[in-house]
C-alpha cells in the first residue's frame, strides 16, 4: 500500500500541486481523476490525509532550542522505520542548511505518516521535496533539492 500511496502523492505533486500552485483543486473532481488513473479510494483518502497533515504543519510555530551543539536523537520507532542511510541523509540535509530543525521534524513526521515499515531513500527525497515546496521561504532549498533529485548524471552530492 505504501508504494501506491507514495506513487499517488508523487502523481499529485507532479500533475496538480507543482503545475498549479495557486489553484486549490476540488477534492471531489481530483478524487475522480485519481480513480480514473487507477488509484483506489482508500489510497486517495490516505494521500489526502497525508497532505492535510502537511498543511497543518505549515501553521505550527517554529521550533526553538536547537543551537549549534544540539543533537537530534532518533526514537527506536524512527530507527526501525528509517534505516541508517535515510537518517544520515536527513542529518546531511540539516548540516548543509537545506533543512532547519523545524523542517527536519516535518520530514520525519511525514515519513512516519506513510505508515509503512520500508522507507527507502527515494521516499525520503520525495518527502523532503514536498515539505520544502509547502513551506514559505524555502524556495532556494527546494530548488537545490529538486536539482539534486533530477540531476541527469545522478550524482548524489554527499
Amino acid at each position: 500500500m505504501k508504494e501506491n500511496v507514495l506513487d499517488l502523492l508523487m502523481y499529485l505533486f507532479e500533475n496538480y500541486i507543482y503545475d498549479e500552485p495557486e489553484q486549490e483543486p476540488d477534492r471531489e473532481s481530483l478524487s475522480e481523476s485519481l480513480e480514473d488513473a487507477g488509484f483506489s479510494s482508500g489510497e486517495i483518502e490516505h494521500a489526502f490525509a497525508w497532505l492535510d497533515g502537511l498543511a497543518e504543519q505549515r501553521e505550527l510555530p517554529e521550533l526553538g532550542g536547537d543551537g549549534p551543539n544540539a543533537i537530534r536523537m532518533f526514537t527506536s520507532e524512527e530507527c526501525h522505520r528509517l534505516d541508517v542511510h535515510a537518517r544520515g541523509f536527513i542529518m546531511y540535509l540539516e548540516n548543509i542548511g537545506v533543512l532547519d530543525p523545524a523542517r527536519r521534524e516535518m520530514v520525519i513526521d511525514r515519513l512516519t505518516a506513510l505508515e509503512t515499515e520500508d522507507i527507502g531513500m527515494e521516499d525520503v527525497k520525495w518527502v523532503v521535496l514536498m515539505v520544502l515546496f509547502n513551506q514559505p521561504g524555502q524556495e532556494a532549498n527546494y530548488a537545490w533539492m529538486e536539482e539534486m533529485m533530477f540531476d541527469e548524471e545522478g550524482d548524489l552530492r554527499h
